[in-house]
């Protein structure tokens, strides 16, 4: 029997390889002569330049950039072997991302993109013109308004004043000026790999889906939601009125706290599903190849797994070749039973029965090695027909 393991990371305590490890210890102890194939996958978020190093046998490259709130942090970003052609990866979370703040530290209305951009330049001083930009898991709501200034462009009020860093700003926003704009980008081929889909504004925006995120306790204060969304919108308009590019409204835009339509307007980036983008790179098509079994998954399993996120694409690809996917999450979340219609044959967890989700944060490893066993075997008794 050929099992493919390809999860994505478990967010806060396993990186996707050490869920991948994990996965694999609990199918060996089910079934010792399976023969295991680990491919783990990313959609653009934290930990997509490891799988993608990893994955295409790139190298990192140490740099210092500046962190969501100014201060200055230890990033790498990458260099990625056959098949991205040499490519440059940025992670945005490198630069920052929610995890490089304490909770009580979070907020949108300050965060900063701009070490992302010093990121893009550092890239391009090494003399690379195929960039991809992840642009999942961010601290920030500035609608990429700090790469674009760490590039050279100007974001300017009424009276000609440089906005301050960060997403509540940008309701001061009148004029863009690129003139500044570093001349090498225009000769670049940047992509941005997106975990979600959503637009920039509105209620499906990303300041009223995941800003509360962005905030300590998740709790933001009342109207600040509402207030992020219009300074966002604000600066929708004036790309559309100034820089005559039209690119709220389209699918992703809203990544990153904005991140996607940012650069797709100051930086002419074109946006693909980070999900995809990391599958067609690491090679689950392939791997996939053979296969009777596949095991996946991430944090938490739910509803929003099936749409764009790395465990549903394995799972999509998979059933195209009529191959049962078996998801283990580290939980199940809301509406996780609408994933049995989306290609997933079983679904198990870390935290289900005696285990809490304390015990799973001090011992991830060793319960999801458990979890996947007993996954496993579930499926071996009874098989669902393929």
């Amino acid at each position: 029997m050929k099992v493919l393991i390809a999860p994505n990371a478990f967010k806060g305590t396993l990186a996707a390889a050490a869920a991948a490890d994990a996965m694999a210890e609990g199918v060996a102890r089910a079934f010792p002569d399976a023969q295991v194939v680990k491919a783990p996958v990313a959609d653009g978020g934290d930990g997509t330049l490891d799988v993608l190093v990893r994955a295409t046998y790139g190298h990192l490259v140490a740099t210092v950039a500046t962190g969501p709130l100014g201060r200055k942090v230890q990033a790498s970003w990458g260099v990625l072997g056959p098949p991205s052609q040499g490519a440059a990866m940025v992670e945005s979370a490198q630069a920052c991302g929610r995890a490089l703040l304490r909770d009580d530290e979070l907020d949108p209305f300050a965060a900063t993109s701009r070490g992302v951009g010093e990121m893009v330049r550092a890239a391009l001083d090494a003399g690379h013109r195929r960039i991809i930009v992840g642009v999942g898991g961010t601290a920030t709501n500035d609608g990429g308004a700090g790469v674009a200034q760490a590039l050279g462009a100007r974001l300017l009020d009424a009276a000609g004043n440089e906005l301050p860093p960060g997403g509540g700003a940008l309701a001061r926003l009148a004029r863009i000026d690129l003139r500044g704009l570093d001349s090498r980008v225009a000769s670049c081929e940047l992509t941005v790999a997106a975990d979600v889909t959503n637009p920039l504004c509105s209620p499906m925006g990303a300041a009223q889906t995941y800003g509360r995120q962005k905030f300590p306790q998740e709790m933001p204060p009342p109207g600040a939601l509402e207030q992020l969304d219009q300074a966002l919108a604000r600066l929708d308009h004036v790309i559309r009125v100034q820089l005559g590019r039209s690119v709220g409204h389209l699918p992703g835009a809203g990544a990153g706290g904005g991140l996607g339509a940012g650069l797709l307007a100051f930086l002419g980036a074109r946006i693909v599903s980070g999900a995809e983008l990391v599958c067609d790179l690491v090679g689950i098509d392939a791997a996939l190849d053979g296969a009777d079994l596949v095991l996946t998954g991430e944090g938490r399993l739910d509803w929003q797994t099936a749409f764009g996120k790395a465990p549903g694409v394995v799972a999509r690809r998979a059933a195209v070749r009529e191959v049962p996917v078996i998801g283990v999450g580290g939980s199940l979340g809301s509406g996780y039973e609408r994933l049995y219609g989306a290609g997933f044959a079983r679904l198990g967890a870390i935290v289900q029965g005696s285990v809490t989700v304390e015990e799973a944060l001090r011992n991830p490893a060793g319960l999801l090695a458990e979890a996947t066993e007993r996954v496993f075997r579930e499926w071996k008794a009874s098989p669902p027909a393929r």
